[in-house]
């Protein structure tokens, strides 16, 4: 008889037999994996004994599941534990691998491969050119360009002389573009040529900023813009290292926008640690081997293209393909072309790319991996079959949230999982919140409920200053960081990071998305602020009421914009509203369907209220208001009835 385990006389196949479970096996012999599962035995033990039958259940489907997250979270660990000792920053990480491989292909753009120390040796010009022309630590830079190499290359070696470059939406125009180069308080504007006319546009509104410096790459008329040619002044400068700045790993690496509700882009702080982090996350939990190709056709300017993907390239020395437009008929034809194992994914592309004709290069590609997030339960299973895919990698976070899972075994559905019998090893949750308000519901001693499977709740992520992986950083305006932050969530004097999102557990711990909290909703990938719209409406139509919100449209991601507009004479021009609202829009963001309201509905501190128009939709035989919906053909709104309407749901109208 072996020793006892929780003090009764059950041997350890007696043990396993409780719940015909047998340990995974990892390869080689660890001794933490031993004590994990001793433990585990305790754990049977224990709850067989007590009758928790439903628990021995959730333990038997889950502690596979478990420990294999527990061992990639462990290597994601050691990785930046490791990056800590040495107190290295991203460039040092890339300069380590370029020395590994110099000539081993870095990022494929178009027709053109740069090696490792092609991209080294650019970043070190751009690094050294900016140095002469007076820019040191802690100067923010605007860079403002489509998808390219030198859009990396360029953040890059600002990133080794301290410089800090802002990642700006390339779809911004007017004031949104000009509001996220001055609430960082940029130095200068870096902008690829294709871009020059954005940029001229909303030069007048940066008038604030003195001194402000442009730089453009590529050709360009100067009678259009002045600014200096950086296809003159990069190459003038070394390939060898800055070597007046040494780094560390908690310096500021970038700033990534993101919208949130205050109406304008947000810019979410981005440090090394934080790059490293996210980097880790997604090569260990996928894991992710040394000589996979990857390809993104997503903006290198957002978390998703500039970090998950790239820090693959940059950290491991991943061979990374990437597209400056995303197109559904080529992507596979890309994935072929750079011999892709690893492609990269939202959920509208997903959708995109499923309803492209059949083609043999369907399944002639090499991809065995696809990560992301937003594919929908309802195409899941057709698109991996279709497509051959072994594995998905869904994943659901934020740019700036440490509030962050993935799903490591393709569950069908679900965004990832929060293990039921060892749930502080990655401390986030699901809290209670008031259905009307979106606030946290509190229980009598002051703190957050915690959500039961099956209660959506929202996510929640517990910050720990000292951990990388729990820390938050925030936005570069606190007021919009501290909105961000709940306090006395599950004890007194603690902190979390309030996601926004509402998310779903099951029995087993597997998480699924069920909607976003507050006033933002997502439209093709991207966050839509209702507030920014609202103002501009407001502006256009000489303060009128209005509001914006987003309504479910059948078999499309995501929420339709659609704006309830007060007007009791319905004598909205809506010609010059659309025009206007294009002018500074960005596609996405302009509303889909317009309501004419008599009235709106305003609470007693004179908010209006929209939670009832949102959930009354778009319907022309439901709603008496006067309804239109944005024709794309016609260029204009025009009447929605329910012949229209009907064409919508289908899909003969495309939005």
């Amino acid at each position: 008889m072996d020793t006892p385990f929780c003090g009764c006389e059950y041997n350890k196949e007696e043990a396993y037999s409780l719940v015909s479970y047998r340990p995974p096996d990892f390869g080689r012999s660890n001794n933490w994996v031993r004590r994990i599962n001793e433990f585990s035995l305790r754990m049977v033990v224990a709850m067989k004994l007590r009758k928790n039958l439903n628990m021995l259940r959730v333990y038997k489907r889950t502690i596979n599941r478990d420990l294999q997250a527990l061992f990639r979270l462990f290597r994601m660990k050691r990785f930046i534990r490791k990056c800590r000792k040495h107190n290295t920053t991203v460039g040092g990480i890339f300069q380590h691998l370029v020395k590994k491989h110099p000539n081993k292909i870095c990022i494929m753009h178009e027709d053109k491969k740069w090696t490792f120390q092609e991209i080294e040796d650019y970043s070190n010009q751009v690094a050294n050119c900016f140095a002469k022309l007076g820019f040191s630590h802690g100067d923010d830079v605007a860079v403002f360009m489509e998808s390219k190499v030198e859009f990396v290359a360029i953040w890059l070696g600002l990133s080794k002389i301290g410089v800090v470059p802002a990642l700006i939406n390339s779809n911004l125009r007017q004031h949104p573009l000009a509001f996220s180069i001055t609430t960082v308080k940029c130095k200068a504007v870096i902008f690829g040529s294709e871009l020059i006319q954005a940029v001229k546009d909303a030069t007048p509104l940066l008038k604030e900023l003195d001194g402000l410096q442009y730089f453009c790459l590529g050709s360009f008329d100067s009678s259009i813009l002045p600014a200096k040619s950086l296809d003159t002044l990069i190459p003038e400068n070394s390939i060898t290292p800055p070597k007046n700045h040494k780094g560390d790993m908690n310096d500021r690496l970038f700033y990534v926008y993101t919208s949130g509700t205050t109406g304008m882009p947000k810019a979410a702080i981005i440090r090394h640690s934080r790059f490293m982090w996210l980097g880790a996350g997604i090569h260990y939990m996928n894991r992710i081997e040394k000589d996979d190709v990857l390809y993104t056709a997503l903006p290198l300017y957002h978390t998703a293209g500039g970090i998950l993907s790239l820090s693959q390239t940059l950290l491991f020395g991943n061979t990374c393909g990437i597209r400056s437009k995303f197109s559904a008929s080529k992507f596979w034809d890309d994935c072929i072309k750079y011999e892709a194992t690893v492609a990269q994914y939202i959920g509208e592309l997903c959708r995109y790319i499923l309803a492209q004709p059949e083609k043999p290069q369907d399944r002639q590609h090499k991809v065995k991996l696809m990560f992301g997030n937003g594919l929908r339960p309802q195409i899941w299973k057709q698109f991996v079959d279709r497509f051959n895919i072994p594995n998905i990698g869904e994943l659901y976070g934020s740019t700036e949230g440490n509030a962050n899972v993935i799903n490591i075994d393709n569950k069908v559905g679900a965004v990832g999982f929060m293990s039921r019998i060892i749930p502080t090893i990655y401390p986030v949750s699901l809290i209670k919140v008031d259905a009307n308000t979106g606030e946290p519901i509190r229980d009598n001693k002051g703190l957050c409920i915690r959500c039961e499977p099956g209660e959506p709740g929202e996510f929640v992520g517990k910050i720990i200053t000292s951990d990388p992986i729990r820390q938050f950083d925030g936005y570069v305006n606190q007021t919009a960081t501290k909105k961000k932050i709940i306090r006395d969530c599950f004890t007194k004097g603690d902190t979390a990071f309030l996601s926004g999102d509402l998310l779903m557990m099951d029995e087993d711990g597997y998480l699924y998305f069920v909607d976003r909290t507050g006033d933002t909703f997502r439209w093709r990938g991207e966050n839509v602020s209702t507030m920014e719209v609202e103002g501009i409406i407001s502006k256009v139509l000489h303060h009128a009421d209005s509001v914006v919100y987003g309504v479910e449209v059948p078999d499309n991601e995501g929420r339709a914009g659609m704006a309830a507009i007060s007007d009791s004479d319905h004598n909205v021009d809506l010609k010059i509203l659309l025009s206007e609202l294009i002018q500074v829009l960005p596609p996405y963001a302009v509303p889909l369907f317009v309501r004419i309201c008599d009235t709106l509905e305003a609470t007693g501190t004179f908010k209006l209220k929209k939670v009832d128009l949102q959930k009354e939709g778009f319907n022309p035989s439901t709603i008496k208001d006067p309804l239109y919906y944005y024709n794309k053909k016609q260029g204009a709104y025009v009447p929605l009835d329910e012949e229209s309407y009907n064409s919508i749901c289908s899909g003969q109208i495309r939005l």
